[in-house]
């Protein structure tokens, strides 16, 4: 207990709880003083009593357990601490030496462990001038559109954030049924030319026509959430908050929905004006995030509850999952049909088509893609910017691949 009593390990602990913070945990003072306190009473003797203190002290969502095994691992075990330190803090040797499989969680944590770190060599009083070469700004564009979200460092998520909020998805108007007046309207309006005739006492000087109206459809996002897709949904949630909120964008109405094991309805929290409040909004009604998948169960739900409601002018479905379902095939099947004759049209995002050798080899893909109009990836921003071709129904060749598969 002499480095406590010193000082050093309980600096060490304060700042591992800053870097906690960083990655995105909720960790205030109280904690931190919990935290000083049970390793000050229970003692430093062991490496996994150690552990479980920190984390009893400092964890209380179950989605924050990965990300404080990596930090945990990186701060107090990991002896090549340093070298991730100076990788980090080298964004070119970064680019070269990161593997394309690397986990978020642990590129988050690092990224958190530098942050605010105490440098080694004090800055000098004057710096020679430089002069920066900015012809490369458009390829690092480039490399954030294409950028796989599960990879994105948290200064580059917060770029996306930024870059989403600008994104709109255009739609074009639909005919109605309904007539309004048009001078070169093909239709003539009997009514208007009756009610002519009477003010005019039986003449008609010219025919009254009309012409159908416009109108633009409905949105309808059915967004899952469970643990294989909650950084996929994070970042599409932004991207339906920017559709809702952009007026002039062509929607009618943008209705929002969110299922893992139970469905939820989230439009009046994509209402809000600043995103952050709406994604926190969401985030707290949703309870079921990263939990387990029903997707046949919360489309019943839907079809049962909501589907006359939202889907009776002819909306557009965008149900983005996965497709790994762990319920029965036969109610997914049922509850997809039923989707796809209430809709005008059903586009489906799928996550998994960011990989090159991607096939529809589980049972829930297989049972969904034939019951689908479209089927498209939602990985990055180029995704999602040529989003606006799968509504002009572009995106029939991928399905028709993937059903050659089936």
């Amino acid at each position: 207990m002499s480095a406590l009593a010193e000082g050093r390990l309980e600096q060490n602990i304060v700042y591992f709880c800053r870097a906690l913070r960083r990655a995105g945990v909720a960790v205030g003072p109280a904690q931190t003083l919990d935290a000083v306190r049970a390793i000050e009473a229970a003692g430093f003797t062991r490496r996994g009593d150690f552990y479980t203190i920190l984390r009893a002290c400092l964890i209380t969502r179950v989605e924050h357990l990965d990300i404080f095994d990596r930090l945990f691992h990186m701060f107090w075990r990991d002896p090549e601490f340093l070298d991730k330190m100076m990788s980090m803090m080298l964004p070119a040797l970064q680019r070269e030496s990161e593997s394309k499989a690397a986990k978020a969680a642990r590129k988050r944590a690092a990224e958190s462990l530098v942050e605010g770190a105490p440098q080694a060599v004090p800055p000098r009083e004057q710096d020679d001038e430089l002069e920066v070469d900015a012809k490369f700004t458009v390829s690092a564009n480039e490399r954030l559109k294409a950028m796989d979200f599960e990879q994105m460092s948290n200064a580059e998520m917060a770029e996306a954030k930024t870059a989403l909020t600008r994104m709109t998805l255009p739609i074009k108007p639909l005919q109605s049924r309904r007539l309004r007046p048009a001078i070169n309207g093909r239709q003539m309006d009997a009514r208007a030319t009756f009610r002519q005739m009477m003010r005019q006492g039986g003449e008609i000087t010219r025919l009254p026509r009309k012409t159908p109206k416009q109108r633009y459809p409905d949105l309808v996002a059915l967004c899952d959430i469970s643990g294989s897709c909650s950084v996929y949904a994070r970042m599409f949630m932004h991207f339906l908050h920017s559709v809702a909120r952009t007026k002039g964008a062509g929607w009618a109405r943008v209705h929002g929905f969110t299922f893992g094991t139970r469905l939820t309805n989230i439009t009046r929290n994509l209402n809000l004006r600043d995103p952050d409040a709406a994604l926190d909004a969401v985030g707290q009604q949703a309870q079921d995030w990263d939990g387990g998948t029903r997707i046949g169960t919360c489309l019943a739900d839907f079809n049962r509850h909501w589907s006359r409601r939202v889907l009776s002018r002819g909306a557009v479905v965008l149900l983005i999952t996965d497709g790994l379902e762990r319920d029965g095939l036969d109610q997914l099947a049922q509850q997809a049909e039923r989707l796809q004759l209430s809709a005008k049209q059903v586009i489906w995002l799928n996550p998994l088509l960011r990989w090159d050798g991607f096939s529809p080899l589980a049972q829930g893909i297989r049972t969904l893609l034939p019951l689908v109009d479209s089927f498209h990836s939602c990985h990055n921003l180029n995704s999602l910017q040529d989003l606006a071709g799968a509504l002009s129904n572009d995106g029939q060749g991928e399905k028709q691949r993937m059903m050659r598969m089936l």
